[in-house]
């Protein structure tokens, strides 16, 4: 099982979406997405990063495996997510 930490940035998007998303998106990362991160990780070609998709947001993250640590960056809709 994997440690998640949430960045600030990702909290203050979660606060701000309605009740029953958020709960969807934190019950995803915390029952399935940490049970078995790599399954659930997509890369992005030209970023550093990866994605992780829960209905119509993205989640960006970074994951390290020797640390076994997941970290939210930041939570997008996927109409916003890859503007640049």
């Amino acid at each position: 099982m994997v440690s998640i930490e949430w960045d600030q940035k990702s909290r203050d998007f979660l606060r701000k979406l309605p009740k029953n998303i958020a709960k969807r998106i934190f019950t995803k990362v915390d029952k399935e997405v940490s049970l078995n991160v790599e399954r659930h990780l997509e890369t992005l070609v030209g970023f550093d990063f990866y994605k992780i998709r829960i209905g119509d947001y993205r989640l960006f993250v970074d994951y390290d495996k020797r640390q076994e640590l997941l970290t939210i960056r930041t939570i997008k809709h996927r109409r916003d997510a890859y503007k640049r």
